[in-house]
């Protein structure tokens, strides 16, 4: 049975996976692209056909799955909806920015019985996989850290709206984090807008530095900034009692050149093409499993627990001091 997918969001995200459902996906077929711009959502429908009606794409038999790829606050409700029609469905993070309605969605999501994945490409990605794989050769995990820098931030427009920092970036080191390591129970933010001053008007910042303490005891840290000026980058590492794995891959090229002038190498410049193969991997596990009847992963748990220790970094670095994750 080839899965019939209609993707709802044309944008960066939502063309990416529009363009892999149609030409790389196995098991995977393009109905329909769905956006309020029309003529958006025509630019992504390389199959299928494009609309701007929601319930259209929910009332077509050839749908069997929806992959959420629209703004932030239509996440929820759309599940909702979805999981009503009985359609799997792939999300992109975050599922809201409000624990409750987010809770809610997912229990809605539970009770209609359909498959469900959060999108969090990391975990797909064949570093950080091989990484989980080899957990044990480390012994018991005692220290963890992360740093995610994006070469340049993003429009003011967008991140006034985004919902911050936390659940807006380092909600994926911090699901890399609970990937590894298990539940986080405590977080203390520290952060500051150096690179873009209004964010202080929003309360948010730009540079971040985030620690945290795991269940089993262990403890970690995460950096985030929204620029580098040499661009996308990215690195974890995993310190256990008996060795340590870092996960990196700095270069487009893997190459450096010597000369007279020094040490040259180029970076990757933006997360898509980093994580270009996470991407379509993650989306492959989600057709794989759902044709197989089995349930995809990352899954509702991992939507909820992720988005709760962004919240409460959030409370952390706006009431300082240290925040038990309810």
């Amino acid at each position: 049975m080839m899965l019939g997918f209609a993707v709802i969001g044309a944008g960066r995200i939502g063309a990416l996976h529009a363009e892999n459902v149609a030409r790389v996906i196995k098991g995977a077929r393009l109905v329909a692209v769905m956006d309020a711009d029309l003529e958006r959502a025509r630019a992504a429908a390389v199959d299928g056909y494009s609309t701007d009606e929601f319930d259209k794409v929910l009332e077509d038999r050839q749908v069997d799955a929806v992959l959420i790829a629209s703004p932030t606050d239509q996440h929820a409700g759309q599940m909702i909806a979805a999981a009503r029609a009985g359609k799997a469905i792939f999300c992109e993070k975050p599922v809201s920015l409000d624990v409750q309605l987010a809770s809610s969605a997912l229990q809605e999501v539970s009770k209609a019985g359909v498959p469900f994945q959060i999108g969090f490409q990391r975990r797909y990605d064949p570093g950080f996989a091989a990484a989980r794989e080899q957990l044990d050769k480390i012994g018991r995990l005692e220290m963890f850290r992360a740093i995610t820098c994006d070469p340049e931030p993003a429009p003011f427009e967008y991140l006034s709206g985004c919902g911050g920092i936390y659940a807006d970036m380092a909600i994926h080191d911090i699901d890399i984090a609970r990937f590894y390591g298990g539940d986080i129970v405590e977080v203390t933010a520290m952060g500051a807008a150096l690179i873009v001053p209004q964010l202080a008007q929003v309360n948010d910042v730009d540079t971040s530095i985030l620690t945290m303490r795991f269940a089993s005891g262990a403890i970690g840290v995460i950096q985030n900034s929204r620029r580098a000026v040499y661009g996308y980058e990215i690195r974890t590492e995993l310190l256990g009692s008996g060795g340590k794995l870092v996960i990196e891959e700095e270069r487009a090229t893997p190459l450096f050149r010597y000369d007279a002038s020094g040490i040259h190498g180029d970076f990757h410049g933006w997360f898509i093409k980093r994580f270009r193969q996470a991407y379509r991997d993650e989306l492959q596990a989600f057709v794989d499993a759902v044709r197989a009847g089995s349930p995809p992963a990352p899954g509702t748990r991992d939507a909820l627990e992720s988005l709760r220790v962004a919240l409460a970094a959030t409370r952390s670095l706006r009431d300082g001091g240290s925040v038990r994750v309810e």
